[in-house]
């Protein structure tokens, strides 16, 4: 039954009323009654508010991750993943729970308060920017499930991870250094593909000093596993004529990949993408002032990124046994058959550079009895373009192609906290903000690689700005009931927004016609509630009960097309695109026996109007593939999750969890083929683990694992598979092996994936991947 703004109201008076009955218990000595924090570390507190089910990981925890990017130190979390490919991967999104692994906009991710989160589009191609920060520059890792806290806006529907970097709190010098290899044999790619990763930094804070500063350098360079595959093209008219194309061998026909649309037929893959040539290389430094009860505090990161997709690796051989790239007759004969295969669109070389740098002021102090926090940051894109050829021949020729250019592009954010205790009340208020701005222009190239020759031939560009006020009150009913109730209010505006193209036809034929989006503007009123109560005798448990809308961004709005003449293409995009609207509850009931904690939780989550680019009808009753809105998705589940500490042995440390969860399309006008089906991407199990044994004062050994159940890999449900092109079944064994040569040296050895089971989320997941590091603090 949906949840509306009156039944979450009259829930509140029966919690407040069932809470103030129940009778009072002693407070648990060793947990702040307040916070329900199921996995990790508690000698920091959480930096987010922990409504709903919380997280907090620490050094422990980090210890048993062999951890080449910042994101992978948290894949062992609770019903979480991120879409990390490859050891340097830049579109690694977040997921949590029923979230599919493209809705990068329900995610907010911060790091130490200053949002990293690119809500500038919703799909894997607007990651967070977790490369801002490195993985040994991490100090904590929060993650809260839900927007069940006023404090933050609507795009923490899904939920909410904030990365808390380490202070200049002493002074030392440090330094890191990694190695990696990846025997990688797919089809006709049989490599290895290597890599490695270099830091340095220095922290400094006097004696009797208010300042401190810390620095830090680092690059990472690696050889991915090929991103994708190139398969013969399908024609129905061309099949089964067999020497109508040149004669080629060494094509692999595998009848697990995904039919070619409205037939039963698997065309055979022809040839990979390239391995993914990364280069990042990031500086970072923050400066501090601690006085009393004031603290300041700048932030400033740069980050360079390169990726080179220059070497495509064709499978074909003609009859003289040279590779094959296609030729002018664009048809190709493989074993009886008559594929097409373009030499223009296959084959291509690639450069991509992206150069993004975050600053950050933040402040804190009293102001009238109050205690105030202000946050001001700006992450900017200073390059992102991407360039690639027509074909192969061209590449290599450095010939004709095209490149994508970003800017100005970025986003600004700002948030003002003001809290104060009154008695057995501790309220919040404040306002937040945000300015999401992007340009994005393509232009055909006669040089590919140099970018030269220019011809404009799309720009497109918008703005979002949201504007949000909330209240908090938590309320301590007794020693042991805190009940929180929470209203927010966002108003949001887009607007600048357009799109330049060449006309085809009509009076401006051959000249670029720009069209203007009308602007748009919405608002939204969330209401919040948490109540949370010590039982006794370790028993502890949570309800939270929230509305949340997240407003379109500006990749979802600002997606349309032009008509030959010039004229906007009204059947490309949706001019009424809906914000989607959560209503959203999380039970949970935790339990302590001994050096066992267990925690159990029970969710839901429904959505009206989801927004999710699919095929479908449109407003105008055309069928269309874009962002439009879903009617009703939802998703329940249920999660169990336990932490062992010390047990059975000294030294041994257990984190593991389980979830279930059910996610579907409860009503979708536009396509009504996927009613009653599981959502895509969305596993029905997920089981997460990480067990840390300290063999000896100076040994540990880890073990980690990772899985999830086959999913749907389209919204209607007809793909299911474990192959190329599907999300498939995904298992991943890790091991580790940590050793403290001395108090302030060492050395680490693991293997990712030691089964080396093969995974796919349309892109193949690494196999076998083996590393070593060095680690010495001064």
């Amino acid at each position: 039954m949906p949840f509306t703004v009156r039944a979450v109201l009259r829930a509140s008076f029966y919690v407040v009323a069932a809470a103030i009955a129940l009778p009072a218990h002693a407070a648990d000595d060793d947990q702040n009654k307040d916070d329900i924090l199921v996995v990790g570390q508690k000698d920091a507190p959480i930096s987010i508010e922990p409504r709903g089910l919380s997280v907090s990981l620490g050094q422990d925890q980090f210890d048993g991750v062999n951890a080449f990017n910042t994101e992978d130190l948290i894949k062992y979390a609770p019903d979480f993943f991120v879409r990390t490919r490859y050891i340097g991967d830049n579109n690694a999104v977040p997921g949590f729970r029923g979230t599919h692994s493209a809705q990068s906009a329900r995610s907010l991710v911060m790091v130490d308060g200053f949002v990293v989160s690119n809500f500038l589009g919703n799909s894997f191609g607007f990651p967070p920017a977790w490369g801002i920060v490195s993985p040994t520059e991490v100090k904590q890792f929060d993650i809260v499930y839900g927007p069940y806290s006023a404090r933050y806006p609507g795009n923490s529907m899904g939920g909410i991870v904030n990365i808390t970097t380490r202070a200049p709190d002493r002074n030392e010098a440090f330094g890191t250094v990694q190695a990696f290899v990846q025997p990688y044999r797919q089809y006709g790619t049989r490599d290895d593909f290597y890599g490695y990763a270099a830091e340095a930094g220095f922290a400094l804070n006097g004696d009797n000093s208010p300042f401190g500063f810390r620095a830090s350098v680092r690059r990472l360079r690696n050889d991915s596993q090929p991103m994708q595959y190139y398969q013969f093209g399908y024609s129905a008219a061309l099949y089964d004529r067999p020497n109508d194309g040149t004669p080629v061998t060494g094509a692999y026909a595998d009848p697990a990949l995904i039919p070619v649309a409205g037939t039963k037929l698997v065309a055979p893959v022809i040839g990979d993408y390239s391995s993914v040539a990364t280069r990042q290389d990031q500086v970072r430094a923050q400066l501090r002032f601690d006085q009393g009860e004031f603290h300041a505090e700048a932030l400033f990161t740069y980050w360079w990124n390169r990726e080179e997709t220059l070497h495509p690796k064709t499978y074909l051989r003609d009859a003289a046994g040279n590779p094959f790239y296609g030729d002018a007759t664009q048809r190709a004969s493989f074993d009886g058959h008559t594929y097409t295969l373009n030499p223009a669109t296959n084959f291509r070389l690639g450069l991509a550079a992206k150069d993004e740098w975050l600053a950050g002021l933040k402040l804190e102090g009293p102001v009238a009895g109050f205690d105030v926090r202000a946050n001001l940051s700006t992450l900017r894109f200073d390059r992102q373009e991407s360039r690639s050829s027509n074909g192969y021949a061209a590449g290599i020729a450095n010939g004709a192609g095209q490149v994508t250019e970003q800017g100005p592009t970025g986003w600004y954010t700002g948030d003002l906290l003001v809290t104060r205790t009154l008695g057995s009340h501790d309220i919040a208020f404040g306002v937040n903000g945000n300015i999401y701005e992007t340009d994005q222009s393509v232009f055909d190239t006669t040089n590919w690689r140099a970018a030269s020759g220019r011809t404009q031939r799309t720009r497109t560009f918008g703005r979002t700005r949201t504007i949000g006020v909330f209240a908090e009150d938590a309320i301590a009913l007794d020693a042991d009931t805190l009940l929180t109730l929470g209203l927010r209010a966002d108003w949001w505006r887009a607007y600048d927004g357009g799109l330049t193209a060449r006309a085809t036809s009509g009076a401006q034929a051959g000249q670029l016609v720009m069209q203007r989006y009308a602007a748009r503007t919405e608002a939204a009123f969330s209401p919040k509630l948490a109540l949370k109560r010590g039982l006794g005798d370790g028993w502890a448990a949570e309800l939270s009960l929230a509305l949340a809308t997240r407003f379109p961004t500006v990749g979802e709005l600002f997606q349309g097309s032009l008509n030959g003449d010039g004229s906007f293409n009204r059947n490309s995009f949706d001019p009424n695109l809906k914000p989607e609207k959560s209503s959203d509850a999380n039970f949970l009931l935790r339990k302590r026996f001994g050096p066992v904690t267990l925690t159990g939780s029970l969710f839901y989550q429904r959505i009206r109007d989801a927004i999710f680019s699919y095929v479908g009808f449109n407003q105008a009753g055309v069928s269309t593939s874009n962002f439009k809105n879903i009617d009703v998705t939802r998703q329940y589940g249920a999660e169990l999750i336990a932490e062992v500490r010390n047990w059975p042995a000294r030294g041994f440390d257990i984190d593991a969890n389980a979830a279930w969860i059910d996610a579907e399309t409860v009503r979708n006008r536009a396509d009504r083929a996927s009613e009653g089906v599981q959502f895509p991407r969305i596993p029905s199990w997920r089981f997460n683990g990480n067990l840390r044994w300290r063999l000896l004062p100076s040994l540990q050994a880890v073990v980690g694992v990772r899985y999830a159940s086959r999913p749907n890999t389209d919204l209607d449900g007809l793909q299911r598979g474990d192959a190329y092109g599907y999300t498939s079944e995904l298992f991943a064994l890790d091991v580790k092996a940590n050793v403290d040569l001395a108090r302030n040296l060492r050395l680490s050895a693991g293997v990712n994936n030691l089964t080396n089971d093969s995974a796919w989320v349309f892109h193949p997941y690494p196999q076998r991947t083996f590393v070593i590091e060095a680690g010495i603090k001064l």
